[in-house]
């Protein structure tokens, strides 16, 4: 990250800070409490099951586009903020599109991003069955990390031609210890077809929970949204309102 892409964001997370409490300031003093609508930038119907869970009342919304999920060797090389990095992207790219249609209000956008990593190496969704074969065996009897970046978008335009915007982003890292598996027990569960669509190729919520010895940290951040820390961040998400846009 180059020092003019580090102001840019810096200023955002600043901005975003700044408009959280320009917000409950004006919260403080009217007469009906300002609410913000939300978005899920993200088509996992598990990242939506998490959200549910925790009370929040949104829609989803994906990129029209889908997003360049590409990243730069110095990325590559940094699990976390690259995690980071692809979520502000999802969020990035569906704030542009709702912004194209004249939003008025006030609106959160959440995008997340799971990576399952080992010995510092990402393991992304597998491209064929040979590729989540090869990661089963090499998570076979290994600890390994799943992090799960989420980007917070903060939009207040009373006017369509009036729009603050700003964003913050964390990741909450969990570890998880797979069982020594045998060849068999990696084809029966490539069979069940879960590993397809998760990164690491498999699904802790789902049989992929055979393949576990343990894990350390939160389960929903393995699953693919750390719910409970992202209340907690975001204390407006409680009393927020399903988007209409």
């Amino acid at each position: 990250m180059n020092d003019d892409q580090l102001n840019d964001e810096v200023a955002a997370k600043v901005a975003a800070d700044e408009l959280r409490q320009a917000v409950n300031e004006e919260r403080e003093t009217a007469s009906q409490p300002a609410a913000f609508e939300v978005i899920l930038a993200s088509g996992s119907p598990r990242r939506r099951e998490l959200l549910d869970a925790v009370g929040v009342k949104f829609i989803v919304h994906t990129p029209a586009t889908p997003v360049d999920e590409s990243l730069e060797p110095d990325l590559a090389a940094n699990p976390e903020e690259a995690a980071k990095k692809l979520a502000e992207r999802k969020a990035g790219a569906v704030v542009q599109e709702v912004l194209a249609q004249n939003f008025t209000g006030m609106l959160i956008v959440i995008g997340a991003d799971t990576m399952v990593v080992l010995d510092g190496k990402i393991f992304g969704k597998p491209r064929s069955l040979s590729d989540a074969k090869h990661m089963l065996r090499q998570l076979s009897g290994r600890t390994h990390e799943v992090i799960t970046a989420v980007s917070v978008w903060m939009i207040a335009a009373p006017a369509a031609e009036d729009i603050s915007l700003g964003f913050r982003t964390f990741a909450d890292t969990s570890r998880v210890t797979f069982r020594d598996l045998t060849d068999e027990e990696i084809a029966d569960y490539l069979a069940r077809g879960e590993s397809f669509d998760k990164a690491g190729a498999y699904a802790i919520q789902g049989e992929g929970a055979k393949l576990v010895d343990h894990y350390d940290g939160s389960l929903d951040t393995i699953i693919g949204l750390p719910a409970e820390r992202l209340i907690k961040e975001f204390p407006d998400l409680v009393n927020a309102e399903a988007a209409e846009c």
